[in-house]
């Protein structure tokens, strides 16, 4: 029931982004800069991005020591200064791009709490220091115990803090708020409400093929090429992608009277995670309490992991303090085998930046550079 001109001209452009979260935008963008005169489309399945790049922490950050020190159990120390370099690279580009002022970008510190079964770690921080040296050109963590009381942690839970020197925060709302708005003036067209069901690859196109929910029938785009930044969601279209979903939970107080610390903050190899931003504490993470029931791209809570978070934020975090929960959410990561994203030329006219590892905010934006170039080049 589509019209002539629907058929004529509100179908076909050159580029076809799906997802609209941060690779996806950053990948429209990156395009449009190298090629202004191409028309590309931002497919999004819901209203707003659907995944994790509006559901993040807001921490623009590069990876504290035992994560770090965790990685260089399963990955060549080349392996992992290339990780630091790429998220560092994505930082530096997503700053440049977007502006510190539009972004909510500030460095109020960001620390590492160091539990007692951890303390060896502390042995291994000068040579992770040397490690990380050539990309940072200085010392990435710092020894800054002294603070614990000072920021109101338990000493009983917390026996060390190190600073990690390169990391800072952002506002994800104005983010995501601005890289819309960069897209839109750069003429790339959004459209929301677009379930893809399915690519189909053809010698001289890409099909894309939508659900028109109003007439009841089947939407067909058409693109010279097609980019999929879908991230954990990426298998329902192509289902032998190397990656595994990873929910996080997370949860925001109302205001915490007094609350004596601001900054960034993490623990347990990255695993847990929390802020302070309008006088409330943002606090997230464990899904390592059940790797398998949060192997999951249903937006749901996980009782389990909800009621740890409640217990550390109590015991850990605010000891002696009253908060309340003013509200809780959930976010869909990917990750697979390595850390790396997957960031390819899949097919002829397919490509893919994907498995962002939970550190979207970091690699997005170079990520989508990297694609943006890929498909340029073709």
């Amino acid at each position: 029931m589509l019209s002539y001109w629907e058929k004529q001209s509100l179908l076909n452009y050159d580029t076809i982004v799906i997802g609209s979260g941060i690779v996806g935008l950053s990948t429209a963008v990156s395009l449009k800069e190298k090629l202004p005169h191409h028309r590309i489309l931002v497919l999004e399945r819901a209203a707003l991005p659907t995944g994790a790049s509006t559901k993040n922490a807001g921490f623009a950050c590069i990876g504290s020591l035992t994560e770090i020190l965790d990685d260089l159990h399963s990955m060549r120390e080349e392996d992992v200064v290339a990780l630091v370099e790429l998220r560092l690279r994505g930082l530096k580009k997503l700053r440049e791009r977007l502006g510190d002022k539009a972004i909510g970008y500030c460095e109020n510190g960001s620390y590492e709490l160091i539990s007692g079964a951890e303390e060896s770690c502390l042995d291994k921080l000068s040579s992770a220091n040397k490690l990380l040296h050539s990309v940072l050109k200085g010392d990435a963590f710092t020894l800054h115990s002294e603070k614990i009381e000072q920021f109101g942690f338990s000493t009983t839970a917390v026996k060390h803090l190190v600073q990690n020197n390169f990391e800072g925060e952002l506002h994800t709302g104005k983010m995501m708020r601005t890289l819309i708005d960069l897209a839109l003036q750069k003429g790339i067209e959004i459209k929301t409400g677009c379930q893809v069901e399915r690519v189909e690859e053809e010698p001289n196109t890409v099909k894309v093929i939508v659900k028109h929910t109003v007439l009841n029938e089947e939407l067909i785009f058409a693109a010279d090429k097609v980019v999929l930044c879908t991230n954990a969601f990426t298998k329902q279209l192509f289902p032998e992608t190397d990656l595994c979903p990873g929910r996080g939970q997370v949860l925001i107080t109302e205001p915490v009277a007094n609350l004596p610390f601001k900054g960034i903050f993490h623990f347990d190899k990255g695993y847990y995670y929390f802020r302070e931003i309008d006088g409330r504490v943002l606090f997230g993470g464990g899904r390592n309490k059940d790797f398998r029931g949060e192997e999951s791209t249903a937006f749901e809570f996980n009782d389990a992991v909800r009621n740890d978070l409640l217990q550390k934020l109590k015991e850990i975090i605010l000891p002696g303090k009253e908060f309340a929960v003013s509200d809780w959410w959930t976010g869909i990561m990917a990750f697979g085998d390595t850390k790396h994203p997957i960031v390819e030329r899949k097919t002829p006219r397919i490509f893919m930046g994907v498995r962002m590892g939970g550190m979207g905010v970091a690699i997005g934006t170079e990520a989508g550079e990297k694609l943006a170039l890929l498909v340029a080049e073709v």
